[in-house]
């Protein structure tokens, strides 16, 4: 297996990853694949053609993966190990194929900041991103933010405030920010801009992870 490379350390802002970056890695460029079938099948018409021998021919694929996949234990611990987690994040993971993926870096004054354009696998309402979605972000981004501001810690309650639609195929913000501590309480802002106007704005309690590293141990 290759060796997962550690998150870039933050130096300029603006240039520092803060989310596991892609690699040269056979995981990383099939889930971009993946990602492709995805999206042109969302563009694809139901009457296509060549559909069933497309279909026969994932399926195949599929069961070939299938064959050689490892016990979901192992793979959990795998997880657990380096930057594992934040490689199969489903906002921010290179490795996970329903992640857009969201890359963030540090934009200065202890903002997080990623770009990110959302296609048709998206969608919820007519040309607009799915609330959902934009839930996901928002938790991812807020999560990298308090990485950012030096302490993780596990969502307890996320407050979110649709203030317009959010489009699809235009390049969106996701922002976000530490702004309090309070023991082991973090809170933490952030926001999704399309065009220059705030589509969706977010308020988040995270608890600070305990000791041990693992999410809701220690004291």
């Amino acid at each position: 297996m290759p060796t997962r490379r550690k998150v870039l350390s933050r130096a300029t802002p603006g240039e520092s990853c803060l989310t596991a970056p892609p690699i040269d890695d056979p995981i990383d460029d099939a889930a971009a694949a993946v990602r492709r079938i995805v999206d042109a099948l969302a563009r694809t018409a139901p009457d296509e053609a060549g559909l069933p021998a497309a279909a026969a021919e994932l399926q195949r694929i599929a069961e070939q993966l299938e064959s050689r996949t490892r016990p979901v234990p192992a793979q959990l611990s795998e997880m657990w190990q380096g930057e594992g987690i934040a490689r199969h994040d489903p906002a921010t993971g290179p490795e996970n194929p329903i992640a857009p993926p969201l890359t963030m870096r540090d934009a200065g004054g202890g903002w997080a900041e990623g770009v990110v354009t959302l296609g048709l696998p998206y969608q919820g309402p007519p040309a607009l991103v799915h609330g959902g979605v934009c839930a996901l972000l928002l938790d991812g981004a807020l999560a990298v933010a308090n990485q950012l501001a030096g302490t993780a810690g596990m969502t307890a309650q996320l407050d979110l405030t649709y203030r317009r639609p959010t489009p699809l195929y235009v390049a969106l913000t996701v922002r976000a920010r530490r702004i309090g501590r309070e023991g082991r309480k973090l809170y933490t802002i952030g926001e999704i801009v399309a065009d220059g106007q705030v589509t969706v704005s977010a308020q988040g309690l995270f608890i600070a992870r305990g000791e041990s590293g693992r999410p809701g141990t220690g004291t």
